[in-house]
């Protein structure tokens, strides 16, 4: 029996009710052994573990946004208490229905995605052993380094008349490619072969270079002043990341790369017009509990615009690291004790402090990069997921920067410090959540506005219902009292309807702020499309829907991805 609560967006299950509260208890009868599986079964499950569930859950099953998903674990409470679980204890057919209908902390459900025998495969595969991806070295690195145009072979200047500042540069998930798409024509520039799943694009600080990050661990770096966008260097740097970022302090502006593996636990340094590798820094270590932890993931880097350092968040120990990179042989860098799990934050408008979300402790920390300290933990509403995050004036409480949630219906407005005089008055506000703005449901992924902008754009794509998650949200700054204008993208794309979900996720403003696009991500084999919307009008402007156009998720505007513009 189940029931989906529209209201909330969340799913429950009356059979399940200790399964979804996470409490793997005594409740579930223990199985002797493991489920058998047959090679080719181990293969497809490892594939899809890697693919869709080691994100949330880690290669080695112990748990971060999502729940640990080892066989077997135990643990002590703060009060000494031992419990225990594992996926051993739920079974095959009770592990099945948590996957095909998703869970109410955030868990997508996954029956519009995999059939019901890979469902089946992936609920005996957790019952297994998880494998123990190999390590990966400077030597790895070096191996892997593919410098397939040198520095003196590129252009001296751009050579096309394209806009660079209004290119899109638009994730393809399940292809492995990025398309650069021109944000004043729409049309696709150039599609490139790129690491599996890019997660994230950043640009140089000159806004020449395009660097992502596949899931894969592969590092591009695309060349932008050629006629055609080209690639000019990739390498690995793990069997699986998610961020990078440049050196941006003057006098070393995109001198260095940095990228953060999720396996193995560390963080790499490269040259950044080359890829060259440099050097090679393990996160593993104790967590801000005292305890040793032997998968803590590099989750987001960003880099400081007041000093020589990178901001680089570790998942799993709760520890942000100010890593100063003015003597790389020599690297001095700052630890600061959060809260786990960390995951993706932005800058405040002022580009001192950094918000990352501890996502598993529905915290959001702030660290003040000009003194090296954290500046506050803010409690938030359950698993806050910013993206970005955005920043805005709030007509109450001035300056304030906004996250969304996973696991509940609510975006939650920060106050942040300023050093305008004309903010003096809502420094009693500073870190503190000072409005939450009700949504239909939880599974927000992304929130966005622009400086020019009046809106707040917000989705929902990891909601169950239909109705939330090919939906946005768009909240008026001016009023933020009024009800939300919802925007059923997948209606407005005119494309037919599927019984698979078509997801509108991450919303991008063109350059200028005056457009707003938005990923309307399908299975592999439905047509997605990009949704382009005026901004004060909140009508469609241009579907993207050329048949190249497969599984798109994140967009990235050159502009403001060069100047943290969110």
């Amino acid at each position: 029996m189940q029931k989906r609560n529209v209201k909330s967006g969340a799913l429950y299950l009356a059979a399940l009710p200790l399964a979804l509260a996470g409490a793997f208890g005594s409740a579930y009868a223990q199985d002797a052994a493991p489920p058998a599986m047959t090679a080719e079964e181990k293969a497809t499950g490892k594939k899809i573990y890697f693919e869709r569930c080691a994100g949330c859950h880690g290669v080695l099953r112990k748990g971060a946004t999502g729940k640990n998903l080892e066989p077997a674990w135990s643990k002590k409470d703060k009060d000494g208490k031992e419990t225990s679980g594992g996926t051993l204890k739920l079974g095959t057919s009770r592990l099945e229905k948590i996957i095909a209908l998703g869970t109410e902390g955030g868990m997508v459900n996954y029956d519009d995605i995999l059939t019901k025998e890979e469902i089946n495969v992936m609920a005996r595969y957790i019952q297994n052993v998880p494998d123990v991806p190999p390590e990966f070295s400077l030597k790895d690195m070096q191996d892997s380094w593919k410098l397939l145009v040198p520095v003196d072979q590129r252009p001296k200047k751009q050579m096309s008349k394209v806009n660079l500042k209004n290119i899109f540069a638009v994730t393809l998930r399940d292809t492995g490619e990025l398309a650069l798409i021109d944000g004043d024509t729409k049309q696709i520039w150039q599609i490139l072969k790129t690491g599996y799943a890019v997660h994230i694009s950043r640009l140089s600080l000159s806004g020449r270079y395009v660097y992502t990050v596949g899931r894969d661990g592969l590092v591009t770096l695309i060349d932008l002043w050629f006629e055609k966008p080209t690639t000019v260097a990739t390498v690995k740097i793990g069997s699986d990341a998610r961020s990078v970022d440049t050196s941006k302090f003057k006098g070393y502006e995109d001198k260095y790369l940095v990228g953060g593996s999720y396996w193995p636990p560390q963080y790499s340094v490269m040259e950044g017009d080359t890829l060259k590798p440099l050097k090679v820094v393990s996160t593993r270590g104790m967590t801000v509990d005292g305890e040793y932890h032997p998968e803590p993931r590099v989750a987001s880097i960003v880099s400081s615009h007041i000093k020589p350092e990178w901001v680089i968040n570790v998942k799993e120990t709760g520890m942000i690291l100010l890593v100063d990179y003015s003597d790389i042989n020599n690297l001095k860098t700052t630890t600061i004790n959060s809260a786990k799990f960390l995951h993706d934050g932005g800058w405040d408008a002022s580009k001192r402090y950094f918000l990352v979300a501890a996502n598993a402790s529905h915290k959001v920390a702030a660290v003040d990069t000009k003194t090296g300290k954290l500046a506050a933990l803010v409690d938030t509403k359950k698993i806050p997921h910013p993206g970005r995050g955005a920043n805005f004036i709030h007509p109450k409480y001035g300056p304030v920067w906004a996250t969304g949630h996973l696991g509940d219906a609510v975006i939650s407005l920060i106050s942040t410090p300023s050093d305008n005089p004309k903010h003096a008055k809502y420094k009693q506000y500073n870190w503190k959540v000072v409005q939450e703005l009700k949504t239909p449901g939880a599974g927000n992924l992304f929130v966005k506005t622009h400086p020019k902008s009046k809106h707040l754009w917000t989705d929902m794509p990891m909601n169950p219902e239909r109705e939330n998650a090919e939906t946005n949200l768009v909240f008026d700054l001016t009023d933020l009292s009024k009800p939300p204008v919802k925007i059923d993208v997948a209606k407005d794309s005119g494309l037919p309807v599927t019984k698979a979900l078509r997801r509108a996720v991450h919303q991008e403003f063109s350059e200028d702020g005056t457009e707003v696009w938005i990923s309307l991500w399908g299975g592999k084999t439905d047509q997605s499309a990009i949704v382009v919307y005026d901004d004060k009008t909140l009508k469609v402007k241009k579907v993207i829907t050329d048949p190249k156009m497969i599984t798109p998720t994140g967009k990235f505007n050159v502009w403001n991805t060069q100047h943290d513009v969110y």
